[in-house]
């Protein structure tokens, strides 16, 4: 008697080839229509079944000897969705196979016709990449800015770390903005106290705004031993909605006068930051500042580089992509305008306007990510563990003292550790086109290189709409921390 396998080889031979006809190319849509026979439908349904049959536990049969007529009657309905799906699947994985296609995105798919015994119609509907020809980056001339560290800008970053660890002493005078007044107090709505609203031998520093508005103000001049009182309106928005906009006056007595005194700018300073030396310190300092001044000018002449690349090339783009990227920028355009956040840009245009405007962005961005994305593709550029390793001690950085939960959530998150490759992948792919441009180097002050390049005219011309950075002589004083 001839094996199973023979058997189940011989109809599979016997069976009707399943059918892939091209019915649309238009640009990168492509549009098919399959038929699998009705014959191989079968097949592989009895091929299933004979799979159930050999584990199979019915009452009064043993393991695997269940007669095929029960086993088809009885489990024949509950595996034809899985035998149509597999079917799909491997029809649409045909079309693209054979035809050497890369989708961008996935399939669409719609039965068109299929009845219990007869064959399985179905369309499939997909956009694939396009084929890039990536420009010649040779032709690209770029200028980058570069700045010298501002040594008044290591000293005043020194001046600021020496006032982060002031000391005070006592003085017998009247008190000015920037001195330290020890207080006792007691807040009263309609003179009765309210929760919270009192504390004894509080330093408060004048001038520092750590309190309500107006409350300090009214405290330059005091003495030791004067007593005040201070009427203040709590604002609209304060956290305890029992006071939020309602006055409220407190009863303060001024216990001492203290003048704070800056930190010294010596040795001492340093190693309350953690480092042995003075000059260690300013070598800290610099070094960041310039880490600051190179980012910014990095980020400068990649713009202009992505603006070189986004006119070298008009390959056409999926429009699955476009919609996507476009329905992304729209929904945060949209959520910003609620909050009254509005692009000086975008002032005055109607929706439509505003509509084409960030759609031309979102084009912009895929063909910009598909060139990328070839151009590393190409030229075997790769992100190393390495790279992740160091992405990821910096984005820990940003939770000091949760540093675990962050190394776990990625390593638990393949989605999250994507979307921190990313950055790295272009970033790297920048690097490698650089370094086949032509990039002068331009002397700039540091004040002029801080200066925000005038994208807003044009949001197709960018990536990104530029933000305010925050001052670089206060981070170089946080990193210095």
């Amino acid at each position: 008697m001839r094996p199973p396998e023979f058997v189940k080889r011989l109809d599979a031979i016997g069976d009707e080839v399943m059918q892939v006809t091209e019915t649309k190319a238009d640009g990168l849509k492509r549009e098919f229509k399959v038929v699998v026979p009705a014959g191989q439908l079968e097949t592989r349904t009895q091929d299933r079944l004979a799979e159930i049959a050999r584990t199979v536990k019915l009452p009064g049969f043993r393991p695997g000897k269940v007669p095929m007529k029960i086993v088809r009657q009885k489990y024949t309905p509950a595996i034809m969705g899985e035998v149509l799906e597999h079917a799909v699947n491997d029809g649409v994985q045909s079309a693209i196979t054979e035809r050497g296609l890369r989708p961008a995105a996935q399939p669409k798919v719609e039965i068109t016709s299929y009845a219990e015994g007869t064959d399985l119609e179905f369309a499939v509907a997909l956009e694939v990449l396009p084929e890039i020809t990536p420009m010649d980056f040779a032709s690209i001339a770029l200028e980058r800015e570069k700045a010298d560290i501002p040594a008044d800008e290591v000293e005043d970053t020194l001046k600021r770390l020496a006032e982060r660890h002031e000391s005070s002493e006592a003085v017998d005078r009247a008190a000015q903005s920037g001195d330290i007044a020890v207080i006792d107090f007691l807040g009263k709505q309609d003179g009765v106290a309210f929760p919270g609203g009192a504390a004894n031998d509080y330093q408060l520093k004048l001038g520092s705004g750590t309190f309500i508005p107006g409350f300090e103000e009214q405290l330059v001049g005091k003495k030791a031993g004067d007593a005040a009182v201070v009427s203040v309106s709590f604002p609209d928005g304060y956290g305890n909605a029992d006071l939020a906009g309602k006055p409220a006056e407190f009863e303060v007595t001024v216990k001492e006068v203290r003048a704070a005194k800056a930190a010294d700018l010596d040795d001492e300073l340093a190693k309350k930051v953690g480092l042995d030396s003075l000059d260690a310190l300013k070598s800290a300092i610099s070094e960041e500042i310039g880490r600051e001044l190179n980012a910014i000018g990095r980020g400068k002449v990649k713009r202009k580089l992505l603006d070189a690349l986004a006119a070298g090339h008009d390959f056409e783009v999926p429009s699955m992509m476009v919609e996507q990227e476009f329905e992304a920028i729209w929904k945060q355009i949209s959520q910003d305008r609620e909050q009254g956040r509005v692009d000086p840009s975008d002032e005055g245009k109607d929706e439509d306007t505003l509509k084409a405007d960030y759609r031309a962005l979102a084009e912009r961005r895929v063909r910009l990510g598909l060139l990328l994305a070839d151009v590393g593709q190409k030229n075997a550029v790769t992100v190393t563990q390495d790279d992740l390793n160091k992405a990821l001690i910096e984005e820990a950085r940003r939770y000091p003292g949760q540093e675990h939960l962050v190394f776990q959530y990625y390593k638990n998150n393949q989605d999250a550790l994507n979307a921190l490759r990313a950055p790295i992948f272009e970033d790297k792919v920048i690097d490698f086109i650089l370094e086949l441009a032509k990039v002068t180097d331009i002397p700039v002050s540091a004040a002029d290189l801080r200066k925000d390049p005038d994208e807003a005219a044009a949001p197709a011309e960018s990536e990104a709409k530029p933000k305010k950075k925050a001052p670089a002589k206060k981070k170089a004083a946080d990193k210095a921390e």
